[in-house]
């Protein structure tokens, strides 16, 4: 399941991080990278040591917390401190596959975060579309490639699994929060029943209120998320 989630970042947030990332100190990005995907990594990476970029991550990470939609298709059980990328005119990041366990103290975790599985990767976009050229996030899936490039403030989640790139950057500046979540329901399959029964249950409320009808919805999805999740 790939979800686009809108208005995760209000302006006034956006422009605060945006000012801290501007003075906050990049590394080559392929420090944080695994050992088979650090050899298609072709871009910058704010210092996760850094005052400012751990700011603005905290203000990343707040916003993903906040959102009602994200909070429904991901179920997160643990979020990973965002990686907070920049790719500049003609760098790229090739096609790979995400780690499918973070954390640990490895050399690319400077922060000793304890593991975690990656079930879902989110990018948060911060760049305005139109300061930028190429640069687009395309994750493949079985009906082909899907070609992603969202306004300033808006996420795409979508499985860890898959294999995806950023194409190159052939104008201005991509600015991008990237980061993992370990679910509460480890089989995508499951979560997107769940999200479905979220947003039906939602436009039912909208409609009729909280009705017997919506009652029995919401106790299905309970029942289906008592018996999947893993606390």
């Amino acid at each position: 399941m790939i979800v686009c989630i809108p208005n995760v970042l209000p302006p006034e947030r956006l422009g605060k991080l945006r000012a801290l990332l501007g003075r906050a100190a990049f590394t080559d990005g392929a420090a944080t990278a695994g050992w088979h995907a650090r050899v298609v990594k072709a871009n910058e990476q704010a210092d996760p040591l850094d005052p400012f970029a751990r700011e603005a991550g905290e203000i990343a990470l707040a916003a993903l917390e906040a959102s009602e939609v994200f909070r429904a298709a991901a179920l997160p059980r643990r979020l990973r401190a965002p990686l907070l990328s920049r790719t500049t005119p003609g760098r790229t990041y090739g096609a790979h596959v995400d780690d499918a366990v973070m954390g640990g103290g490895a050399p690319s975790d400077p922060r000793g975060e304890a593991p975690l599985r990656a079930d879902i990767a989110v990018t948060l976009f911060l760049s305005d579309p139109d300061s930028y050229e190429g640069g687009e996030l395309v994750i493949e899936t079985m009906a082909g490639e899907m070609a992603v490039r969202l306004a300033a403030g808006e996420a795409v989640a979508y499985p860890a699994g898959t294999i995806h790139r950023v194409a190159p950057v052939t104008r201005g500046e991509r600015l991008v929060a990237a980061t993992w979540a370990q679910s509460l329901v480890r089989d995508p399959a499951k979560r997107e029943i769940l999200f479905d029964l979220d947003a039906a249950g939602r436009d039912l409320f909208a409609r009729e209120g909280k009705s017997r009808a919506f009652d029995l919805l919401a106790k299905s999805r309970a029942a289906l998320l008592r018996r999947w999740a893993e606390p």
